[in-house]
């Protein structure tokens, strides 16, 4: 008589409490399963803190007047992507980033730079999970949109002067980081 009392009881206590509806699931646009881009949602006071340090010390360094400003003109806007392809265009930007960064000659930068390029190769990292197609999904060619941007991009670091990179990539990181790294971390949820 007890066993039968148990069931009914819970069932009784389930049905009368509130319990809030289960939260829709972020839809990233792969389904790979090692991809854990959502933890990137927002970056802890500590990471932006060292990446402000380092922005404040690239900016500080001369820039020649050469610039033509050409690449910080195409910054990709995530929020105009298709959701499908935000991973694609963040993880060019975030390559594009590291590989600037990396290359920098000033001997002074290297310790402030450190975590920063470490936190940039874990996105990157992320993101290059979360953009490989899957074994049994077709790949899907590139919007003429991103195809066009993406070719921009590569265009603008053969034109542009490394000096000139890094000033753009510079002022291009905290958008970056706290807008479009954001918004590809919140999947189809991005407003």
């Amino acid at each position: 008589m007890l066993l039968l009392l148990l069931p009914l009881l819970l069932a009784s206590v389930l049905t009368r409490t509130q319990a809030d509806p289960v939260p829709r699931a972020t839809r990233l646009p792969v389904e790979a399963k090692d991809c854990h881009i959502a933890q990137f949602k927002s970056l802890s006071p500590k990471e932006l803190q060292a990446f402000k340090k380092a922005k404040d010390a690239i900016v500080s360094l001369p820039l020649p007047s050469c610039c033509s400003g050409y690449l910080i003109s195409i910054a990709v806007d995530c929020l105009l992507a298709q959701v499908q392809e935000r991973p694609k265009a963040l993880q060019a930007e975030v390559a594009l980033t590291l590989k600037v960064w990396e290359n920098m000659t000033d001997s002074a930068l290297a310790t402030i730079l450190s975590q920063p390029l470490h936190t940039l190769s874990h996105i990157h990292s992320q993101l290059q999970t979360c953009t490989q197609p899957q074994p049994t999904a077709e790949p899907r060619p590139p919007s003429r949109r991103l195809s066009r941007w993406l070719h921009r991009l590569q265009e603008a670091q053969n034109k542009e002067t490394p000096s000139c990179l890094e000033d753009s990539v510079t002022s291009n990181l905290f958008r970056l980081l706290t807008r479009d790294l954001k918004c590809v971390a919140s999947g189809d949820q991005c407003v």
